[in-house]
């Protein structure tokens, strides 16, 4: 009984440690294995997280920059403008 109570205390952290670390992985390569190479008609300029449940983001989309709100409900369009010059990558 004792054994099975210390391999539950050793495994159980670890299994989560693993689960956290995954998730925190996936979230920071996500989008950036399997897009395609060529031209990308909607880009996601910038977000920014407000709260755990709403993020604003600018989605570039036939040159015009879009600011969205999201949540868990949806999204919403805040506002519009044409999109900026931006110097392209090398």
């Amino acid at each position: 009984m004792i054994w099975y109570i210390l391999k539950l205390l050793v495994v159980l952290p670890l299994i989560g440690g693993l689960a956290w670390g995954s998730l925190r992985l996936a979230k920071r390569f996500e989008g950036k294995f399997g897009t395609p190479t060529g031209q990308r008609t909607v880009k996601v300029i910038e977000t920014q997280m407000l709260s755990p449940t709403l993020r604003l983001a600018v989605i570039e989309f036939h040159d015009r920059e879009i600011l969205v709100s999201t949540s868990k409900t949806g999204l919403v369009r805040l506002a519009e403008a044409p999109a900026r010059a931006r110097e392209q990558d090398a």
